[in-house]
């Protein structure tokens, strides 16, 4: 699968696992430099955060499914609502799922390296972005049948 992103300034055409590794990098350098400077936190550190269960499981995936359903729902509708749908979906999200709603494969890695009540074991990572996989994927076809032009 490929996609077009801005990377660097410009547009280039990048694969799904270059794009995750972007993202990722992308989550690394943006959140580390803040722990240090503004939290007087250490660079780096493993998460504690027990986050396992069944209902964090389905949490995560819901949190997935939806936040995929209201991006592909608002570009059909109203591409130029956007950032503002997916802004207020996680702020919601954050609050009716019991996972606290991560729902990206690169936040989850970049929260395991936090040891904060926002971090993620990172024995439990691997759960999550099961479920954001799963989530995404599930998402994308109800998505298909809702808003498809045909």
């Amino acid at each position: 699968m490929l996609s077009v992103d801005r990377v660097d300034g410009g547009l280039e055409v990048l694969t799904t696992s270059q794009k995750l590794a972007h993202r990722l990098v992308h989550e690394l350098k943006t959140r580390y430099p803040s722990r240090f400077v503004l939290f007087d936190l250490p660079a780096l550190q493993l998460s504690v955060k027990a986050r396992h269960g069944l209902g964090q499981f389905a949490g995560e995936f819901i949190a997935t499914f939806g936040l995929i359903l209201t991006i592909l729902g608002t570009v059909r509708y109203r591409r130029e609502w956007v950032p503002a749908s997916v802004g207020l979906y996680i702020t919601a999200a954050y609050w009716f799922t019991s996972s606290t709603s991560f729902a990206n494969p690169a936040i989850t890695v970049a929260r395991s390296l936090t040891n904060t009540f926002a971090g993620i074991a990172p024995h439990d990572a691997p759960l999550f972005i099961v479920a954001q996989l799963l989530g995404a994927a599930g998402g994308a076809v109800v998505a298909r049948q809702l808003f498809d032009k045909d």
